[in-house]
Formats: C-alpha cells, sequence, structure tokens
C-alpha cells in the first residue's frame, strides 16, 4: 500500500522547496507514495501545525516550521 505524503502549507517559495525534496528522496528510494498538498490554513492548524513548511506521512506531522533536507525526508520515509 502507498504511503500518503502531505505537504502542509500555503504554497510558498519554503513550501514548494520541501515539496521537491520529498519527490526526490520518494524518488531516490524508490517507494510507493502519494504526495498531496494541503494548503487550507484550518486543516492545517487542526493538524497541530504552528509553523509551515511542514511534512505528514500516513496523517502523523513529523517535520514542521522548516525545510527538511534530502537525508532528513529520506530517513523519515524509511522508519514510517
Amino acid at each position: 500500500m502507498a504511503k500518503k505524503v502531505e505537504i502542509l502549507g500555503k504554497g510558498c517559495p519554503r513550501c514548494k522547496q520541501t515539496e521537491k525534496i520529498v519527490r526526490m528522496a520518494i524518488e531516490e528510494l524508490g517507494i510507493d507514495a502519494v504526495v498531496e498538498k494541503v494548503q487550507d490554513i484550518d486543516e492545517i492548524i487542526s493538524r497541530g501545525v504552528v509553523a509551515t513548511p511542514a511534512v505528514a506521512v500516513d496523517g502523523k506531522v513529523v517535520i514542521s516550521g522548516r525545510i527538511p533536507s534530502l537525508d532528513e525526508v529520506k530517513k523519515v520515509l524509511q522508519q514510517a
């Protein structure tokens, strides 16, 4: 079953960079994953995110408030 990876943010350049890194990590790992963008501020807040960009894997917020490194995203995806 594919992992669900969500990028939470309003679509700012930092959010776009985070999405790019997440997609690169998925491709390099060769995992089955679906990437979705969550831009609704109420949805983002309801998940407890106070600073964007944030990354959620299978509904759990794993990175928040900064652009993650490629290695960090790969590690998170492998653990999830």
